[in-house]
């Protein structure tokens, strides 16, 4: 294991006191503030089916930006599936939901389900993220692991200000974001494919 490798539990673990010091009030423009600096995003108009996540941890509340985009789209929210890997479930509005074994809620297991690959845009949370589109997380590769070698969905990392890295390098494993939007602006990720 690398030094850099043994740093992060240490990295993530600042990361998220910081964001988990962010005031109620800020938290929630910072969500609305999102939801209106998403229609930059290449395909915002057209897309059908987007993925977000349910918040938690302190990460930022994509929800706004979901109630956003219902009338439009088809919701989906992450699912833990086998092999440490996601399924995306459907979300209606008047979804019921279970508990993961994190404390995280899912779509019941009656809502359909949808690959990755045939998501438009999938949101994605994240402990820190850079420029260059590396997106450092929990550490247990989820996302990674559902994305791997996957051109679509367009990949937008939700993240604040504050989280933003710098010198980080990625590892092998570690699949890149297209975007991060955060509270004032939607960074287009160095080496993204996408315009």
């Amino acid at each position: 294991m690398s030094l850099e490798q043994q740093a992060k539990p240490a990295l993530r673990t600042q990361l998220r006191r910081q964001r988990q010091a962010l005031a109620p009030a800020f938290r929630s423009q910072a969500a609305a503030a999102a939801a209106a600096l998403a229609s930059g995003l290449p395909g915002w108009d057209t897309a059908q089916h987007v993925a977000f996540y349910w918040p938690a941890d302190g990460e930022f509340d994509p929800l706004p930006l979901a109630a956003a985009c219902r009338p439009r789209c088809t919701l989906y929210l992450p699912v833990l599936a086998g092999e440490n890997r996601l399924l995306f479930r459907r979300w209606d509005a008047d979804t019921t939901f279970d508990v993961n074994l994190f404390g995280i809620p899912e779509p019941e297991s009656d809502n359909p389900d949808r690959a990755a690959a045939g998501l438009d845009i999938i949101f994605l949370p994240l402990v820190g993220w850079q420029r260059d589109g590396y997106r450092l997380g929990m550490g247990g590769g989820y996302y990674d692991r559902t994305l791997a070698g996957q051109e679509a969905p367009l990949k937008v990392g939700l993240g604040f200000n504050c989280q933003e890295l710098e010198g980080m390098a990625a590892e092998p494993w570690d699949v890149a974001l297209d975007y991060v939007l955060t509270e004032t602006t939607l960074h287009r990720c160095a080496g993204s494919g996408v315009a």
